[in-house]
């Protein structure tokens, strides 16, 4: 903890923060990076089947928000006429898990559990597929006419009988839809509704659309008040429901006391507000680690077009270059900006044009970000690759924002592209305004180093080959990107931030006396990027003393620099206080912690006259007075061995040793791991032992399964190894039904493991009961 929160510190220090301000700005780090997001379902697309606030069918509900404070049995829903709770089920037609779907939904329709329930179809969008030959198109073409014709009620009930005479594999045929438009609606025309020239085909693919927007996983999705649920199971989905509406009942509840919600509040508008809604939910920017850029400069200062320098710098400093030399689009009134945006593109091709125009489609309603470019060129780097890219270069250099805008969307369309690359002059393109004279000279007097210096970023700290793209986001990379990055994900990304550190280091910003809008959104990015590549602390508390004159005791600190913040509070009557005291004694002695690490890594092998030599690690002026302990910290699955010592290295003390602490390690085993479990039972199997050998001597090891975990490991070298049931009760209880992790064919007889390298390996083996087995 302390080593973290010296990181930090000393990160705040290089961004020149005062050091009153340290603890202002410590708080923030604390704040939960794992809020929950949202789907936006205030969309067209979905088809709502109810609606509670204005159904006849509920229309002896209470409509009051004060009914959700009145008190209900354990587990139950209160009934109000109110959309709180909002399910929204994606799903193909023609599928087979469709009809679990729909009975769910019938379930909860039908018991009238206060939950609004609405469907996104994705059916065939191919025009010449009609309802005559696909079950996806049938049902979309005859929902229309029911609920067109009749209402949306109606027309969930008749697809609930349309599954209800689904009989092959559970799959919705053509003959189940005619059937039921036929039994149900005996006037309508079969042809008009199903056929080719169909009025009811309305809006087909906006349900695919939609679902391709969202950004969700495979089919099928189901969203509780935007919020996916990830339970297959459809009764465990149902049992989360469930828990879901309950849980959301308590929160409202705070919300009615408060105030904050009442009969004038727009229900589905609250919960979207309150649930971080957003248009897009992209798991790659939910779910995938991040690469933080630490852009904190150290004393290394290059000019960005100085490649020759650039190329010799650590990742660090090429990060810092890098950020203090990028020119950005802002928002249209100057204003600081809390999120930062760096996209990385070849502009020369249509995918870095198309992530350009993505990117600008953003900004244009944006009021929190600003956007910068970096060049990540594909091919060799010349005037005639770089004629685009050079053109965007010279209007961030030259121009307004006002035009900048304005002259990179017509930069990102192909008509401009395809007329650049055919020889019409870039100049043709700037608009009324600009500043032509000095865009040309600067567009003419580009050299090339720049992009050079760009390329060799995106390659050594970034790690992307040439071409690729990606997005910086307050320090935080996201690639390499393919083209289906959308204008949402980057406000999804600008959520993100916002609602978690973005908007309290504004509010800091906005405090200082600094009125560079520049230089305060380069503090908030940097500052951002540090903190979250943090692991997140503990919460914080400000702590205010009332009265200070005989119960506190004050111990200034010696230096004046930055220092850590140490309030103990105690009852001075207790033991709890004396260790206490002894404790504080210690850290004013020996903050900063220190521990002194080396990292031992060599090309190759080390070859002597006596053979081969192990690499070694030196500790050189080293305090003499702690009391110090060696051990080794190494990679998974070793088990390392003191062969050697001079004395115990457990209890170091420099001072009373006489020359040097040597110690000699040695890679006594590598261990083979895993888990093993009874799959009649679900549970690790009691008392089971393996053996592992090779087919000369079967038996060179053993072990026992654990009982509680089902784990287990055994003593290896590098080699090939056969696993066995140990002979005896194992041998004749339990036999080996199947495994993972290893390096033979499930139904082979003999479990082999190949270890090859030094990396650990873990094993999955599934075990039955013998008995169990010829029951199966």
């Amino acid at each position: 903890m302390l080593r973290l929160e010296g990181k930090l510190m000393h990160g705040l220090h290089n961004l020149g923060v005062d050091k009153e301000d340290v603890s202002e700005l410590l708080k923030l780090s604390s704040h939960n990076w794992d809020d929950i997001y949202a789907l936006d379902i205030r969309h067209s697309s979905i088809m709502w089947i109810n609606d509670l606030e204005s159904d006849d069918l509920y229309v002896s509900w209470p409509a009051n928000c004060r009914e959700v404070l009145k008190p209900v049995f354990p587990g139950s829903i209160p009934s109000i006429r109110r959309n709180f709770h909002n399910l929204v089920l994606f799903i193909d037609p023609a599928q087979e898990y469709t009809l679990e779907f729909i009975k769910l939904a019938e379930h909860f329709y039908f018991y009238k559990v206060p939950l609004r329930i609405g469907f996104v179809f994705i059916v065939n969008i191919d025009d010449e597929v009609d309802g005559t030959a696909d079950a996806g198109v049938a049902l979309w073409r005859a929902f229309q006419y029911i609920a067109e014709e009749y209402d949306t009620t109606q027309a969930f009930i008749s697809i609930v009988n349309m599954y209800k005479k689904v009989e092959n594999r559970n799959i919705l045929t053509v003959d189940n839809v005619k059937s039921v438009l036929q039994s149900t609606f005996p006037h309508a025309n079969i042809w008009d509704i199903l056929g080719t020239y169909s009025k009811y085909d309305g809006k087909r693919e906006a349900g695919a659309n939609f679902y391709k927007m969202t950004g969700l996983g495979p089919l099928p999705q189901s969203l509780y008040n935007g919020e996916p649920l990830q339970d297959e199971d459809f009764v465990k989905l149902e049992v989360a429901i469930l828990q879901r509406m309950v849980d959301t009942t308590v929160e409202l509840q705070k919300y009615v006391l408060t105030g904050i919600l009442n009969d004038q509040t727009d229900t589905v508008d609250f919960l979207m507000v309150m649930n971080n809604a957003v248009p897009r939910i992209n798991p790659l920017i939910l779910h995938t680690e991040w690469q933080y850029l630490n852009l904190i400069s150290t004393s290394v200062t290059a000019d960005i077009e100085d490649f020759s320098t650039f190329f010799f710098l650590d990742s660090q400093d090429k990060s810092a270059v890098i950020a203090e030399n990028m020119h950005y689009l802002t928002p249209e009134d100057d204003r600081l900006s809390p999120v930062t945006f760096w996209i990385i593109a070849d502009f020369d091709k249509p995918s870095g044009r198309k992530l350009l125009f993505k990117a600008l489609k953003h900004m244009k309603t944006s009021v929190h970000s600003r956007l910068g470019v970096i060049y990540n060129p594909t091919s060799k780097i010349d005037e005639e690759n770089t004629a685009i890219s050079r053109g965007i270069l010279a209007a961030f250099l030259t121009q307004e924002k006002r035009f900048l805008r304005k002259f990179l969307r017509k930069l990102t369309k192909e008509e401009t592209a395809t007329a650049i690359y055919s020889g019409v002059k870039i100049k043709t393109f700037l608009a009324e305004g600009m500043d032509k004279n000095a865009f040309e000279k600067k567009y003419n007097t580009i050299g090339l180093n720049i992009f050079q210096t760009h390329q060799l970023f995106c390659q050594d700290v970034l790690k992307l080959l040439p071409g690729e793209i990606g997005v910086v986001n307050n320090g935080r990379f996201l690639g390499p990107l393919d083209e289906n990055f959308y204008a949402e994900d980057f406000y999804l990304l600008e959520k993100i931030t916002l609602t978690s550190l973005g908007e309290e280091i504004e509010d800091f910003a906005q405090s200082t006396k600094t009125i560079d809008l520049k230089v305060m959104s380069d503090f908030v990015m940097k500052f951002d990027a540090l903190v979250s590549s943090l692991p997140q602390s503990a919460s914080r508390y400000d702590i205010t003393f009332l009265k200070e004159n005989h119960s506190i005791i004050k111990i200034n600190s010696l230096e004046d620099d930055m220092v850590f913040d140490v309030i103990a509070i105690v009852d001075p009557l207790t033991r709890e206080a004396q260790k206490m005291a002894q404790l504080l004694i210690i850290f004013t002695d020996l903050l900063p912690v220190q521990s002194f690490y080396r990292f031992v890594l060599e090309p190759e092998l080390m070859l002597t006259a006596n053979g081969i030599v192990g690499p070694a690690a030196k500790f050189l002026g080293i305090p003499e007075a702690p009391l110090l302990t060696l051990n080794m910290i190494t990679p998974e699955g070793w088990l390392v061995e003191i062969v050697r010592s001079n004395c115990d290295l457990d209890n170091i003390h420099l001072k009373d040793v006489e020359g040097a602490v040597t110690a000699e390690y040695e890679l006594e085993y590598l261990l083979l791991e895993g888990h093993c479990f009874d799959v009649t039972t679900e549970q690790a199997p009691r008392g089971l032992q393996f053996t592992l050998g090779t087919k000369n001597r079967p038996v060179m090891v053993d072990t026992i399964v654990m009982a509680n975990l089902g784990y287990f490991q055994l003593k290896a070298n590098p080699g090939a190894w056969i696993l066995k049931l140990r002979q005896g009760k194992s041998e004749d209880i339990y036999q080996i039904i199947g495994h993972k992790g290893t390096d033979s064919e499930p139904d082979l007889g003999d479990v082999i493991v190949v270890l090859n390298s030094f990396k650990s390996k873990i094993l999955d083996v599934q075990v039955c009961e013998a008995k169990a087995l010829y029951r199966l």
